[in-house]
């Protein structure tokens, strides 16, 4: 009877064990299930994105380097943390490595799909409409921030992301009705990925957050605040981007020759 038991006991103990390898790179499948596609079209000849990393690293790890210190902060202060049971188990600080690269992966994704929207979707008639909605949000969630401003999460994302947009405005650029549209068009894949990390496919989730520092409003699973928390975190990735752009795209000059008795620009 005893040999029965300790033999029962070690079966369980091994499929516990076999569970948690199962279970323990969910978060990095997630990882490498966001970046992918877009790293695979980005050879595409038509798109060719990869000639583009030069101006997309800097950006990305500056970006990643302000969101990492970030996270460790509010994982430090228990605003969010994460399941050990879904993770590799090697951490940077207080932050699993998955997390780390979570910061590269989403980026890459998004600013792809950013790129792709400058160079075959027609946005210049949506500045107009972009500004205005650029402001409305300004607005919006700078109330909203200082309604909640006890609710760490939401104050601080939503005052950061207003401080972005504002920004947008003052410098003038050329690039809101794009970044908008992309934000429209990744923001399926947001919730399905965020989705996944907040527990919507699993039994238990895999970022869980402190709803003593949100407003405790769910889109399913998902915190309101990560869709301002995305946006953000896009919007620098995209700035940056696009001002590395300007300072190495090659500028056309145009020469005046004179044909005849009339001047023509080539």
């Amino acid at each position: 009877m005893f040999w029965h038991v300790a033999v029962s006991g070690q079966v369980s103990e091994r499929r516990n064990e076999k569970k948690l390898m199962d279970t323990r790179y969910t978060y990095t499948l997630i990882d490498i299930a966001c970046i992918i596609v877009p790293f695979i079209a980005s050879f595409w000849p038509r798109i060719q994105f990869y000639r583009q990393w030069r101006n997309f690293l800097l950006p990305c790890l500056l970006t990643a380097l302000f969101f990492i210190g970030w996270d460790m902060a509010f994982t430090a202060r228990g605003i969010w943390g994460f399941n050990p049971r879904y993770i590799s188990g090697v951490y940077l600080v207080n932050l699993p490595v998955e997390e780390i690269a979570f910061f590269i992966c989403i980026p890459y994704a998004c600013v792809f799909t950013y790129y792709c929207v400058r160079k075959f979707l027609p946005t210049d008639g949506l500045e107009r409409l972009a500004g205005y909605v650029v402001w409305i949000l300004v607005i919006l969630l700078t109330s909203a921030a200082i309604c909640n401003i006890a609710r760490l999460y939401t104050s601080v994302t939503l005052l950061l992301l207003a401080a972005a947009l504002l920004l947008t405005r003052v410098f003038q650029v050329n690039y809101t009705a794009p970044f908008m549209v992309m934000y429209v068009m990744v923001f399926l894949p947001f919730l399905l990925s965020n989705g996944a990390l907040t527990g919507s496919f699993t039994d238990e989730p895999i970022v869980w957050y402190n709803n003593n520092f949100n407003l405790s409003v769910r889109l399913s699973t998902i915190p309101v605040e990560d869709c301002f928390y995305a946006m953000l975190m896009m919007l620098m990735n995209v700035a940056g981007f696009e001002y590395l752009r300007s300072k190495t795209t090659p500028v056309k000059h145009s020469h005046m020759v004179l044909i005849g008795d009339e001047h023509h620009f080539v």
